[in-house]
């Protein structure tokens, strides 16, 4: 009777053991999917840091860009400037806007960093000045609208 009983407690130890196996793999079965959660949550959050390190490199790049930036001034009278204030010369510089009582701007096709220009824009009374020149030159998308100031 005695190895009888020695034998029920051995299986019920032996079940206990079998039972706290089972557990010890289960939570190392949860421990390995939040491993890899987390790894898949650094390398994510590795290439989003990666791809806004490039989007501020690029825009870092573009506002240390030189370029021309014109600028539109009345002088005195029908004399207006063109102005470049920015930080490269506008080559290839053209006006695009076009009208029958404006006479065409004689522009040189560069203007320097800090260079001015004067032109004359004549107009009859009936139509008075254009409101808005527009200008492109290399390195512009598109072309530039300027105000045309107030003459007076």
């Amino acid at each position: 009777m005695v190895p009888f009983v020695i034998s029920l407690l051995a299986r019920k130890d032996s079940k206990k053991s079998a039972g706290a196996a089972v557990e010890a793999v289960t939570e190392a079965r949860r421990a390995l999917d939040a491993g890899v959660r987390s790894a898949v949550a650094t390398e994510e959050s590795l290439a989003l840091q990666r791809q806004e390190a490039a989007v501020r490199h690029t825009a870092e790049a573009e506002a240390a860009r030189l370029r021309a930036s014109l600028a539109l001034h009345w002088y005195n009278g029908q004399i207006f400037q063109l102005v470049n204030e920015g930080t490269a010369p506008a080559e290839n510089l053209l006006l695009l806007t076009a009208s029958d009582d404006a006479e065409p701007l004689e522009l040189s096709t560069q203007l320097g960093v800090g260079e001015v220009t004067d032109f004359l824009i004549m107009t009859s009374l009936a139509s008075g000045a254009p409101t808005v020149l527009e200008f492109t030159w290399d390195g512009q998308e598109g072309p530039v609208r300027l105000r045309v100031p107030w003459s007076g």
